[in-house]
């Protein structure tokens, strides 16, 4: 999401010579229990694109958003990390955790990083922290610390629709893309260490959740999660999946096979009519008479762009 600096900031990207090498400020698995969902927007139109020239990202977006797959991983608690050494140079922490779509932009005006952290790093750098969960927030101003050090967790305070951290980075005032500090389609230069650029790299599209249900799903069903499992007597058996960063034309399937291999459902959407930024898709067979036959059901799901797969991945439900 975007962000308001808790300290005022120039707005001109610029490449900076004196580079710093940034570790993973998250404790999380990234492309498994947390995904990049937008990155800093290199466009200087109105329009929109990461540094891949992707559509990962929307206009004027000044960081990168690392989000979880739903409020429930927020409320079990994944740490935020500083990404470098560093001095703490401004705090907030007791804004709530809540989707800002629900109490509208206002209610958050002049503080949308909401709770957050701000360091400053040796060379005219600083990183920024947001969204984090409230009362987590652990440092004080004028903390010394490492790489690494816990600064509190993952949340969806301030303007945020989805739990995630929204991190960004300035140097002498301006702001940069730690993955390209020039818009250069991927060959800019990375600001991340050895270690994190790999663990970092580039992934669209991406599946972020996908399950079974007892009956047709929402988006705010499975931003909440979990959502329970169907049994035989469920009124429906549901698969769902949720995707990010799918393209315009890009086709979704969902096959769902019954025990046996016989074909319970075969779903095929029609061509986006646009770039999504996610995308829920569900299908499923309401109960027969006689109720679901016990064993095991695979949902399959594929999205082919221009004719080609480009993302596809099985799950499972066992039926007792």
């Amino acid at each position: 999401m975007r962000w308001i600096a808790l300290f005022a900031a120039a707005a001109v990207p610029v490449f900076a010579a004196d580079t710093i090498a940034f570790d993973l400020p998250v404790a999380c698995a990234v492309g498994k229990t947390c995904f990049i969902q937008q990155y800093f927007d290199h466009d200087p139109g109105p329009g929109a694109t990461d540094y891949t020239c992707g559509v990962k990202s929307y206009d004027g977006h000044d960081g990168v958003d690392i989000r979880l797959p739903t409020q429930a991983a927020m409320r079990q608690g994944v740490d935020v990390l500083a990404a470098a050494p560093g001095v703490v140079k401004g705090v907030r922490d007791g804004m709530q955790d809540a989707d800002v779509r629900l109490a509208g932009a206002a209610s958050v005006k002049g503080r949308e990083c909401g709770n957050g952290v701000v360091i400053a790093h040796d060379g005219g750098w600083e990183t920024q922290y947001c969204h984090m969960a409230n009362g987590s927030v652990r440092a004080k101003v004028g903390d010394r610390v490492a790489a690494g050090t816990v600064l509190g967790r993952i949340g969806e305070s301030g303007d945020a629709a989805f739990p995630h951290l929204h991190f960004s980075v300035r140097h002498d005032g301006a702001k940069l893309d730690p993955f390209a500090t020039e818009a250069s389609c991927g060959k800019g230069a990375s600001l991340w260490s050895a270690k994190a650029k790999a663990t970092l790299a580039y992934r669209a599209p991406q599946i972020i959740n996908t399950g079974f249900a007892g009956a047709p799903v929402s988006m705010d069903q499975i931003e909440s999660g979990p959502i329970a499992p169907p049994d035989g007597q469920s009124a429906a058996l549901v698969a769902y999946v949720r995707t990010i960063a799918l393209k315009a034309g890009d086709v979704q399937e969902l096959t769902i096979l019954a025990p046996g291999g016989g074909v319970l459902v075969a779903q095929k959407n029609a061509p986006l009519d646009a770039n999504k930024a996610q995308w829920m898709l569900f299908g499923g067979k309401k109960r027969p008479p006689n109720g679901f036959a016990p064993g095991r059901y695979t949902a399959r799901y594929q999205v082919t762009r221009a004719g080609k797969p480009v993302l596809a991945d099985s799950f499972f439900l066992d039926l007792r």
